[in-house]
């Protein structure tokens, strides 16, 4: 099995001034290429040639591992943007409330240890097997997989995901991120129609 690029569902522009399009096309076009074509070399002729990306997360170690836990990442946070996003779906939205009492409790909350995790990660909205929702800050290539989750968003907070459009500026960073957010896309992952098991 071959990992390739996969497509954007927006054009390389739309989604400025939150993000601009020389950041997606360094952080898209560079980053993640350069992630799955090591998964590609470190993978071939091993044992797990075969193997998704999700199977290389949970059964993968070292450079394979890390490099096949960015690829996920990465393309699940670029499936996660739209120009154009959507009211939260009420399936999302009542399982968000059942989980932190309100969309504010769980916004303040995922946007806190996004400004708190120190260094480079990842933060991640994520479902249990019993559809509770979880948020984890998890450093370097951390994915929700390797702690019994379903990953549903993710929050890239590595300095490359950010430093073109807004150099040190986190937190202006998290807040734009926000009103780029699909959460149509989310909620088919809560709802296992889209739990992107293939790549």
């Amino acid at each position: 099995m071959t990992h390739s690029m996969p497509s954007l569902p927006y054009g390389q522009n739309e989604l400025a001034p939150a993000m601009s399009g020389e950041t997606i096309y360094f952080h898209y076009g560079k980053h993640l290429q350069t992630y799955l074509e090591n998964v590609n070399r470190l993978k071939k002729d091993s044992p797990f040639a075969e193997h998704t990306l999700k199977e290389l997360i949970l059964n993968a170690d070292g450079a394979l591992l890390n490099n096949a836990a960015q690829a996920y990442n990465h393309i699940l946070f670029f499936k996660n943007l739209t120009p154009q996003p959507k009211p939260m779906p009420y399936m999302l939205q009542q399982t968000i409330r059942f989980s932190f009492g309100t969309e504010k409790a769980f916004r303040e909350e995922f946007t806190k240890a996004a400004l708190n995790l120190f260094g480079s990660g990842w933060v991640w909205l994520a479902a249990d097997e019993c559809n509770r929702l979880h948020i984890l800050a998890l450093p370097n290539a951390g994915n929700p997989y390797t702690h019994g989750m379903t990953p549903l968003l993710a929050l890239d907070v590595w300095e490359h995901a950010y430093y073109i459009d807004y150099r040190n500026r986190r937190a202006d960073y998290v807040e734009n991120f926000w009103r780029l957010i699909d959460w149509e896309s989310v909620e088919r992952r809560l709802t296992k129609e889209d739990v992107v098991l293939f790549w």
